[in-house]
């Protein structure tokens, strides 16, 4: 890969959207990780205003500190960046509070889990339309496109994925070339939804570049029969989360009525 060149791509991209789109420039979740960290960069790397929204809800110390610290670092470099706290702590309590009780309480985990995604969106798009920015969004190739390793209509809900065709691996690549704070390199990746430190790999079963292996085995048409061993495992939890969650990453279903029915 080119970085540097990749970099100026993206940030380019970034730029002429904004500009065609008519807005001040962009508004980004931050959330003390890799992906939000290099979006972040990204943009306030287009001169434009870049409005960066922590949002903690029942958050673990250390990712809200990643996440501010990593603010401070954008604001010291680019003027136009700014920044918001928004803490949706009682917010979500609150709406737990009103939900009725269920006896799946696994399911209700889940469900609750992928709320903490959507309340944040919600935030995003609160701030986008009152400062006329793009929610840009921080998914990356692998999680936006293999495993759909996010929150429909939460984290996947955005204006513009700047990252989503690089693999993790190209993140860290251009996120060390940019000089992204070392803590943020350092700490394994977590979706941050549960309110405790449990990483992607503990809930996945499977590192990122393991993915990104079983991802290309996927698309030359490798079958589970071509494998032993750990890769074997490996393909399997890829294959079964990327049918799990195809719903996410194809178009929202239409039902077309024929013609002979109008």
């Amino acid at each position: 890969m080119h970085t540097e060149k990749v970099v100026d791509y993206i940030v380019n991209w970034l730029k002429d959207y904004a500009v065609n789109a008519k807005v001040k420039g962009f508004v980004v979740g931050v959330s003390g990780g890799i992906d939000s960290a290099l979006t972040s960069t990204l943009c306030a790397m287009t001169g434009l205003e870049v409005l960066c929204l922590e949002m903690p809800i029942h958050q673990s110390e250390n990712q809200v500190s990643r996440a501010l610290n990593h603010i401070d670092w954008l604001k010291e470099r680019f003027p136009k960046v700014r920044m918001t706290q928004v803490n949706l702590t009682t917010v979500f309590d609150s709406l737990v509070e009103s939900l009725p009780k269920v006896e799946d309480e696994e399911s209700r985990f889940m469900s609750l889990a992928n709320t903490r995604a959507r309340l944040r969106m919600t935030s995003l798009y609160y701030f986008a339309a009152l400062e006329k920015l793009l929610v840009a969004g921080t998914g990356n190739k692998v999680e936006d496109f293999g495993i759909g390793f996010y929150t429909k209509y939460g984290d996947g809900g955005v204006d513009l994925s700047p990252i989503a065709d690089l693999l993790k691996t190209d993140v860290y690549r251009l996120a060390e070339f940019l000089n992204v704070n070392q803590e943020i390199i350092d700490a394994p990746p977590t979706d941050g939804l549960w309110g405790d430190n449990r990483t992607d790999e503990d809930q996945i079963g499977a590192s990122y570049p393991e993915l990104e292996w079983a991802m290309k085995m996927d698309d030359i048409g490798k079958k589970e029969s071509d494998f032993t061993g750990r890769k074997l495992e490996v393909f399997k939890i890829y294959r079964r989360y990327n049918t799990l969650n195809k719903h996410k990453m194809i178009p929202i279903p239409i039902c077309e009525i024929p013609n002979i029915l109008r």
